[in-house]
């Protein structure tokens, strides 16, 4: 049951990492790192519901 655990939250952490990636790879070499950890801070809510977006995307494909 530990082993199922562990790969839920690491399969969720590496979605929110796809899903927070275009803004950090857009920010990393252009702006101050005060500018990258704002952007992140804002894009970090949806990128943290990415299970949802998800589940609606195939709910509404059937």
């Amino acid at each position: 049951m530990r082993g199922i655990v562990s790969l839920l939250i690491i399969v969720y952490l590496i979605g929110v990492g796809v899903e927070l990636a275009p803004v950090v790879q857009g920010q990393w070499n252009s702006g101050t790192a005060s500018d990258l950890a704002g952007n992140v801070a804002r894009a970090l809510p949806e990128a943290l519901a990415w299970p949802a977006k998800v589940y609606r995307t195939v709910v509404n494909k059937a």
